[in-house]
């Protein structure tokens, strides 16, 4: 077929036993013959969609020549052998990022260590930094800046009085010296890079008992040595929580990209684009699934009004609303729990900047920035996607350190887009292109109600992963499943995936790893380890490279059988070579 590797003898073998025209007997004859068909491009595509169980309405993959590369591609290129395990960690193995240049990789674990790893042909230790010196009881996260010279790690730091938040450390890649510490709480904001120099923390102020207060922070790396000069810490965003609710997982995303994507996932949007998508997406706040439905001119937004009541400010509906319960008019009574939810919305209503009304319209050659990150509105259990827009001139810590410029009534900073999972959200990743947000979520009961938000639902054994699309703010393609998860609300913990450009992969608690096709949306692979698979990690240039990191504290190693074979190859290649010189020495 054109010089390429044909598949095995057995692949076809199984694969001629999907098609009714041909029985077991035939089917071996024509697998040993079947370079005399192998151009047939109709027979390739019969196979295709019965082999793998697609929708004859799924169109082959942009990038594909013909069908036949397709069955080679999704066959030989995907990361399923495994060729090493690394034991160097001696606890659970929480979390794994590859530096952008592929070069080097970096794992968390609950050792309280960050290794660093060279990524060659057999992969070893280049070093260790145990956190334990600085009070930290484990490391949870690491992400290396756009110019691979400077490490964020995120982790667990113990405080007085046995108060657990987070600490973020900034490692020098030159030398491996530790750079700055920064507080983060809670610790699961995780935080994350926003250019080559400044990283995002969060930090949590109690307001009542089920209300708080988010502050997402802006530091500059290298605060030890240009505190005396400039500012090396801004406020971001301050953002009201209700019911529990906290933001965490940030992430940020390059809008520069969203024109020329590097696969676009458009063929099922087009087909039901008469449908309304499985995750509700509410916009600029709206009040219902219902309201948030309706095609709208130019919304506005919904916290700059406080409806029905005749454009009453928020401080007389706050106060009309403590003569109501003075007074016994409110009805049903409410409980200690609803009433603190009532009033802090109330509060609230006139002391938010409004949202930014063209979040869609961001063009291609735009240096915006959308933070994303998780949050909630009706219980503790992170069940939204809150995007608030990063402008040019937020991307700096230079200007007012604590806001001054907000006006004195502008208190906290609305959210731009909230997209409704309706489950508990356990992982997030971004597409390269950044285009494409795939999250992984445990659903709720279809028809769950939540009374108390520290009460959520049950939550399912199957993980979804939903994918949407950044530019539209819509949700595309069907969830995909395959993966479980079995802790309760109350236990559950982050299982981290990973995008490359026509794949997607996972953890699970069910011991295995998962990788699917981006385009077909279907599942090629399940990676073995012994205990629940935490973290995945493609490699950023060779998408046949995966890591994989689980509780029995290894991480192991995969790569295609494509790749296998051609580094196999190189290594007989010098043996041969000695052996046919040995052969002439003889002669």
């Amino acid at each position: 077929a054109g010089g390429g590797p044909l598949l095995p003898d057995s692949v076809l073998y199984e694969i001629f036993l999907y098609l009714d025209h041909v029985d077991v007997l035939s089917a071996g004859l024509v697998c040993r013959q079947w370079h005399a068909v192998a151009r047939d491009e109709f027979l390739w595509k019969e196979l295709f969609y019965r082999y793998y169980r697609i929708s004859r309405e799924v169109p082959r993959h942009p990038a594909a020549v013909s069908w036949y590369d397709e069955f080679q591609r999704l066959y030989d290129t995907i990361p399923c052998v495994e060729v090493q395990a690394l034991k160097e960690h001696n606890d659970q193995v929480l979390h794994l990022s590859f530096s952008h240049s592929g070069c080097l990789f970096a794992s968390c674990s609950k050792d309280c260590t960050v290794k660093i790893w060279s990524n060659e042909l057999d992969i070893s230790l280049q070093h260790s930094s145990n956190m334990r010196p600085y009070n930290w009881s484990y490391t949870q996260f690491s992400q290396f800046n756009s110019d691979d010279s400077l490490l964020l790690v995120s982790g667990v730091f113990v405080g007085p009085h046995n108060s657990s938040s987070g600490e973020i450390a900034v490692i020098s890649m030159e030398n491996f010296t530790l750079l700055s510490r920064v507080r983060n709480k809670p610790y699961d904001v995780f935080g994350c890079w926003l250019n080559e120099t400044n990283l995002i923390s969060g930090n949590l102020h109690r307001i009542g008992r089920i209300t708080s207060c988010s502050v997402l922070w802006l530091n500059n790396a290298f605060q030890g040595i240009e505190s005396e000069n400039v500012n090396v810490v801004k406020r971001l965003f301050k953002i009201q929580n209700l019911n529990a609710s906290t933001i965490r997982t940030v992430m940020v995303a390059d809008c520069s990209r969203y024109d020329s994507p590097d696969l676009l996932l458009d063929y099922e949007e087009q087909l039901a684009a008469s449908s309304t998508s499985t995750c509700p997406v509410f916009d600029l706040g709206s009040d219902s699934e219902e309201e948030a439905a309706k095609p709208k001119q130019m919304p506005e937004p919904a916290l700059q009004e406080f409806p029905d009541d005749g454009g009453v400010t928020a401080e007389d509906g706050l106060q009309q609303f403590f003569d109501d319960i003075m007074e016994g008019r409110v009805r049903p009574a409410m409980t200690e729990t609803e009433l603190e939810t009532k009033v802090a919305e109330l509060f609230v209503r006139n002391r938010t900047k409004p949202p930014e009304l063209n979040l869609l319209s961001t063009d291609s050659n735009s240096k915006t920035k959308y933070l994303i990150f998780t949050t909630g509105c009706l219980t503790y259990s992170p069940h939204q996607i809150g995007i608030k827009r990063i402008l040019p001139h937020q991307m700096t810590t230079a200007g007012p350190v604590l806001g001054e410029e907000r006006r004195s009534d502008e208190f906290f900073d609305s959210l731009d887009h909230v997209i409704d999972i309706h489950g508990h959200i356990i992982g997030m990743g971004l597409s390269p292109d950044q285009r494409y947000l795939y999250v992984n979520s445990r659903a709720w009961p279809r028809d769950c109600v939540i009374s108390d938000p520290m009460q959520p639902p049950p939550i399912a054994e199957e993980i979804d992963l939903h994918v949407f699309d950044l530019k539209t703010m819509k949700e595309v393609k069907r969830a995909l499943r395959a993966h479980r998860a079995y802790t309760p609300n109350e236990e559950c913990f982050f299982i981290f995936l990973d995008v490359s450009r026509d794949f997607v992969a996972s953890g699970a608690e069910d011991r295995h790893g998962y990788i699917w096709d981006r385009h077909y949306n279907i599942c090629l692979a399940k990676l073995q380890h012994d205990n629940v698979v935490n973290s995945v990690a493609f490699s950023p240039v060779e998408q046949e490279l995966l890591l994989t990191a689980s509780d029995d504290t290894t991480i192991k190693v995969w790569r295609s059988p494509r790749t296998v074979r051609i580094q196999q190859a190189r290594k007989l290649r010098p043996r041969k070579l000695l052996f046919s010189w040995l052969m002439n020495q003889r002669s």
